[in-house]
């Protein structure tokens, strides 16, 4: 797993996304383009991170991550055993208890109503845990 460089310490995670998208000069940056284009539609007040040596997407805790393959993009939503999926999105990581997963192969096509949905709810889950955290605190 590729760590964040020393080189890139302190360079916001927007940039290291760009460079990322960048560097995948095939379908696999076009892909995670999107993926990124319809978080950010989804969840305005998300935060874009980078951990692991990937681009992360949080807001009030982790929603997803954006992983690339050799044959697919994947996105992992933190939580997405507890996310409703009513158009069955989620195709990775099903045997879990918490995570779930999407794999984007070449030529997919991304439902973007149906994955914002997906942006949206697991950002609402990580709000109403955070808030009902901070009720307990108090």
């Amino acid at each position: 797993m590729k760590k964040t460089a020393p080189e890139d310490e302190g360079v916001p995670a927007s940039q290291l996304i760009d460079r990322r998208i960048a560097e995948l000069t095939d379908w696999r940056g076009a892909t995670l383009a999107r993926m990124r284009q319809l978080i950010r539609e989804a969840d305005p007040d998300g935060v874009e991170e980078w951990k692991w040596g990937k681009p992360v997407w949080s807001h009030d805790g982790l929603i997803c991550t954006g992983e690339v393959y050799k044959a697919y993009v994947k996105t992992t939503f933190a939580k997405g055993a507890s996310v409703p999926d009513p158009t069955g999105l989620f195709n990775s990581s099903l045997e879990g208890n918490v995570r779930r997963a999407i794999d984007f192969p070449e030529g997919a096509e991304i439902d973007a109503e149906a994955f914002k949905a997906l942006i949206r709810e697991a950002a609402a889950l990580n709000i109403a845990q955070a808030a009902a955290k901070k009720t307990k605190t108090r």
